[in-house]
């Protein structure tokens, strides 16, 4: 039996509830607008706080074609009526243009047959705003919200996203298709490579069907160390364009704070199975400690979740990070290149042949300690050398860098006696 209701939109409440009054105007209003569009049941349809930036990723979908609407009326006749708004978070590449909004406006979706409305509510010494949803049953709503987490994982799956922590609370923002990095450009041991492939692989085959079969928690993380310019932002841009998953970057700031934590994880947890990157997390603030342990601890708030933590300061990580099961898995190491990887690599760099076969082994041996960064300064150094002088003079550029690495190395945690807590 349906339920009743004690306070009807038609009962006056204006002396015994003034505040309660002045928003059952609106919402009759409102749903008089509605019930004239498609006649039935409307009814305000509470969504939950954690599905967050629902009405930036809906404009987005209209902006795009993607959800059929109708602007059903103002609600507000001295509030908003339009806005004009720059197209890009990049103050370097945006223009103005007119933007559809819900602020003061009533949308309707005639597909799923419900309306989002961006409402002020007004008291005698403040305002707000805020977003409601209108159906005829909160199955349409919920569908509703399951078409768009659909539509939302389909669209991210085409470029780079990231989750910025701002002042202002997380910011989403994408920055075109994924890079084209083949897994063959990955300059790291074959042993290493293909147990990390082969993990990612499985986790997004049929939905994680392995973690299934075998009773296994389906997440998982890996955490990748080791000193700058070894190649760890390559990894993940070879892991992450060559799986068929939406990326999230998240980007730690100094604004990261308990509520963005459970917000970036609530946006990648309905997205799922996804991939959540984040890069230096060894610079997550220190308050912040307890929840993101306990946000990774938690079942619903990893399932489907793909975890790739990077640090350039293993020693930095908090031990509870690697030595509790279910954070991360696994730690994997990004070492200086070997000699052998060296030398292949810097004859995959030779496109002009101005090395011989004697020069590439000697310059490899040379090198030992630099990084595939430096390998890569190295060569543009060598090659303008030769392009314009006609001499190599590859060993003076090899101490060059050499020296440069002893005077900015700060401590010795890469030798492999040294403890960094897992």
């Amino acid at each position: 039996m349906k339920p009743t209701t004690l306070f009807p939109h038609n009962e006056d409440t204006r002396h015994s509830l003034p505040h309660y009054a002045d928003a059952a105007i609106v919402s009759n209003r409102i749903i008089e607008t509605l019930e004239n569009k498609l006649p039935g049941p409307w009814q305000h349809i509470y969504i939950h706080e954690t599905i967050s930036q629902l009405d930036t990723n809906v404009l987005e979908m209209m902006e795009k074609g993607l959800l059929n609407f109708e602007s059903l009326c103002h609600i507000y006749e001295s509030r908003t009526l339009g806005k004009v708004a720059t197209t890009s978070d990049d103050t370097n590449d945006s223009q103005l243009q007119i933007v559809n909004t819900f602020e003061n406006q009533l949308i309707y979706f005639p597909e799923h047959e419900i309306a989002l409305a961006g409402i002020y509510f007004y008291t005698s010494d403040h305002s707000w705003p805020e977003l409601q949803c209108f159906a005829q049953s909160t199955e349409k709503a919920l569908a509703f919200l399951q078409d768009v987490n659909e539509k939302l994982r389909q669209m991210l799956m085409q470029s780079v996203t990231y989750l910025v922590d701002t002042e202002e609370g997380v910011k989403r923002r994408n920055y075109g298709e994924h890079s084209g990095v083949s897994r063959e450009e990955v300059m790291l041991e074959d042993t290493i490579k293909q147990d990390i492939f082969r993990s990612i692989d499985q986790f997004f085959t049929a939905d994680g069907q392995f973690f299934k079969e075998y009773g296994l928690p389906y997440k998982r993380g890996i955490l990748l160390y080791g000193s700058p310019g070894n190649g760890k932002t390559t990894l993940v841009k070879s892991i992450t364009g060559t799986t068929n998953a939406p990326v999230v970057y998240w980007q730690i700031t100094e604004f990261t704070g308990s509520h963005s934590i459970q917000e970036v994880f609530g946006i990648v947890t309905r997205l799922a199975p996804a991939i959540l990157v984040i890069e230096d997390i060894d610079s997550m603030p220190d308050y912040t400690r307890s929840v993101f342990l306990n946000t990774l601890d938690g079942t619903q708030s990893r399932e489907g979740l793909f975890i790739i933590g990077t640090t350039n300061y293993p020693q930095k990580i908090d031990p509870a990070l690697i030595n509790r099961a279910g954070r991360f898995d696994r730690a994997y190491e990004i070492p200086s290149p070997s000699v052998q990887v060296r030398e292949y690599y810097l004859k995959k760099l030779d496109l002009k042949n101005i090395f011989s076969a004697d020069q590439l082994v000697d310059m490899a041996k040379l090198t030992k300690g630099l990084s595939i960064s430096q390998l890569n300064e190295l060569y543009m150094s060598v090659a303008l050398n030769w392009h314009y002088d006609g001499e190599l003079a590859y060993q003076d550029r090899i101490q060059e860098l050499q020296k440069q690495n002893k005077r900015s190395k700060k401590n010795d945690w890469e030798n492999a006696e040294t403890a960094i807590g897992f």
